[in-house]
């Protein structure tokens, strides 16, 4: 942009904005510079990124949009923070690791975030910020609020299949969305011209038919022209639009970085472009400021500095209870529920069974998301296939003819970006029910569920809630081979954030569905494939099912056997073999995996002194082993006899029928260890 045109831009800015322009440029580099000499003195630990050089990005585009709109950011994004209006002490504290900071010091350099001020947080993973910027231009969209969100994200990050699938699924459905990426060249070491095919990564914008945009994201008004067109054009419902920032970083990608691939006389190239000298001059130049008052400035800023020190020197480390706080909302949603009027129950057997309807489990589910479409409008179902076509197993048939297209949302196929289009959409006001055809496919969004909406809560220290659920259905029985029919659910009861339910009764289903969508936490929702067709009774009238309550599904006192989804079954069955012959077995499902309620089990235990652990997922390592390390912890003087634990094959799921069908625990299985241990 040449110098005149610049003016001309300018002239609709007021003095106090522009100047404003230079302070937070000044204000990054002064914190970025000080935080590198902390880090040298082991105040700081850990790592961190530093954003000197690229200071002109972040202002430029947080200028360039409302104080109201939203930003994602990167494992480099103390410059976006700042832009986007942070206190220096609070960022400083959160980095020291202190109570005082932003994220109660649990967040730290890579996860910093100020929601209040609409910055959804930096960003661990390259590239994990991209989908959740989409889930939150979603909401934007379909509340009609006029928000956009800015995207920054890396070179690097250009090449990850989350940048792909999250463009392409914000350009489908038009999302006010503005992707940043800034270009400083090196992703890591990685040369831009070794990474790329092509000469400006905004010529990938022609792939998802929007437009892309090449700056000097060295010029700090360029940057906020290019954003301030593409933001008008976002809220005009035009949809999104790529900007590619060329810049530099001038130290290394973190602070050990010794710089070797690179020159120096290709550092000394850019820093002779430095945005905020380059930025000064031309405000002395116009005449917006004297150098007295950009002096007044840079003192000022150096105060803050100082300041910022002093604060996180003197605040407090974080008590050390804050180690397991934050990591879900922990509101007892049973109890909110019953005061508002809800009926919540923990078994069917608090119903007359002559009162109920005998249904499938589908259509329980699909009942549970009706009512609760129909209840609040900020549930939205996201999906492959759910629309029109009902759902791979049909369990959302009817519900795009009832709410329409903009609340039942088929999907390209982008597993990452569906997951973390339901994180962005959660953190910003929608209660999405995304659809994950098989479990076997979270392999491709373990990222946006695991480290995303698992952590989000927890890194920034309590202050972000995350009320989504993912559905998804597992197990063998079609002979779908080892890709389509696996029992992953011990993957996911590693990961504290999450809560893993696994309803096996169309009573069950509906009614943890119900509670699911109504909690403020993540959920992962697994049903099996095998179920969908099963029926049993179920209450006309509305209930819910408190999430992490387990149900003895049959009394006995000889041997409790804990069983789960499809499992419970047989396990049901094989309590009806051993009846006859005088055993009498308490089967036990406890429904939700994590977390899990050890204490029903542990008292079905202490009255039977026997146990069986069925479940479809490997032997090794599965859900099953966690069980029994739990009731060896809480039970094991109750304990007549080893704990039984019966698991799949520790092998890939067989295509063929008769493998499939005896890798698996049968009900002959179940019934022979329950003689064993009976003496029989």
């Amino acid at each position: 942009m040449e110098i005149q045109e610049k003016v001309s831009k300018a002239q609709n800015e007021t003095k106090e904005r522009l100047l404003g322009m230079y302070r937070d440029m000044l204000r990054i580099r002064r914190f970025e510079e000080t935080v590198s000499d902390l880090f040298s003195q082991d105040k700081i630990r850990g790592t961190t990124h530093l954003y000197i050089g690229e200071e002109a990005v972040a202002v430029g585009a947080c200028y360039a949009i409302r104080p109201d709109d939203y930003i994602t950011s990167t494992h480099r994004g103390h410059g976006h923070c700042i832009a986007k209006g942070a206190r220096l002490d609070r960022m400083m504290a959160e980095l020291y690791g202190k109570i005082d900071g932003y994220c109660k010091g649990k967040g730290g350099s890579l996860h910093i975030a100020d929601l209040t001020a609409g910055n959804l947080g930096a960003n661990g993973i390259v590239g994990g910020g991209i989908p959740i910027a989409v889930g939150s231009g979603l909401t934007a969209k379909y509340k009609n609020t006029g928000k956009v969100t800015v995207c920054f994200f890396g070179d690097g990050a250009a090449n990850t299949g989350a940048f792909h699938e999250a463009l392409n699924l914000a350009a489908v459905w038009k999302l006010p969305v503005v992707f940043v990426c800034e270009n400083n060249l090196y992703a890591m070491s990685m040369p831009v011209r070794e990474a790329f095919p092509i000469q400006d990564i905004a010529e990938r914008a022609q792939a998802y038919g929007m437009p892309g945009v090449v700056v000097d994201g060295m010029d700090v008004l360029a940057v906020k022209e290019a954003v301030e067109q593409a933001a008008e054009r976002a809220r005009r419902g035009e949809g999104p639009t790529l900007i590619e920032c060329k810049t530099y970083r001038y130290l290394g990608h973190s602070k050990n970085d010794p710089r070797a691939y690179r020159t120096r006389e290709e550092e000394q190239e850019w820093k002779a472009k430095d945005p905020i000298k380059r930025y000064r001059k031309w405000l002395l130049e116009q005449g917006v400021a004297e150098e007295e008052e950009l002096k007044t400035i840079e003192n000022e800023v150096e105060r803050e500095i100082e300041e910022a020190i002093a604060f996180a020197e003197q605040s407090p480390y974080p008590p050390l209870e804050e180690i397991t706080k934050d990591v879900y909302v922990e509101e007892d949603f049973a109890e909110i529920e019953r005061k508002k009027g809800t009926k919540v129950v923990r078994s069917i057997k608090e119903y007359d069974p002559g009162t109920m309807r005998i249904i499938t489990y589908r259509d329980a589910l699909n009942e549970a998301l009706r009512e609760e479409m129909r209840r609040d409008d900020n549930v939205v179902l996201i999906g492959e296939d759910i629309g029109l076509y009902g759902g791979a197993y049909g369990v959302t048939r009817g519900l795009w003819q009832e709410f329409g297209g903009e609340r039942v949302r088929n999907t390209p196929i982008s597993e990452a970006a569906i997951v973390g289009c339901c994180v962005g959409a959660a953190m910003t006001g929608l209660r999405p029910v995304g659809e994950i055809m098989y479990i076997d496919f979270m392999t491709l969004c373990m990222d946006q569920l695991v480290n995303q909406g698992a952590k989000i809560r927890y890194m920034f220290g309590g202050k972000a809630r995350v009320p989504m659920v993912i559905r998804t259905e597992g197990g063998c029985g079609r002979s779908s081979g080892a890709q389509h029919a696996q029992s992953l659910e011990a993957w996911f009861i590693h990961v504290p954030g999450l809560k893993v339910v696994m309803p096996a009764t169309p009573f069950d289903a509906k009614g943890l569905l119900k509670a699911a969508i109504r909690e403020d936490n993540p959920i992962l929702f697994i049903e099996h494939k095998m179920l969908y067709n099963t029926k049993g009774p179920v209450p006309e009238e509305e209930y819910i099912i408190p999430i992490g309550v387990a149900d003895v599904k049959r009394e006995g006192k000889d041997v409790t056997i804990v069983a789960y989804s499809r499992m419970l079954l047989v396990a049901l069955e094989a309590a009806e073999v051993l009846a006859k012959e005088g055993i009498e077995a308490e089967v036990v499902d406890p429904r939700t995996l994590l977390p899990l309620d050890i204490e029903t089990i542990c008292q079905s235990v202490r009255k039977t002194n026997r146990v069986i652990i069925v479940y479809e997922g490997c032997k090794t390592g599965g859900a099953g082993a966690e069980i029994a390390a739990q009731i060896m912890e809480h039970a094991f003087d109750y304990l007549d006899a080893p704990i039984v634990r019966l698991g799949a094959a520790d092998a890939p799921v067989p295509c063929s029928r008769y493998l499939e069908d005896n890798a698996i625990p049968r009900v002959e299985d179940v019934v022979k260890a329950a003689r064993t241990l009976c003496g029989r």
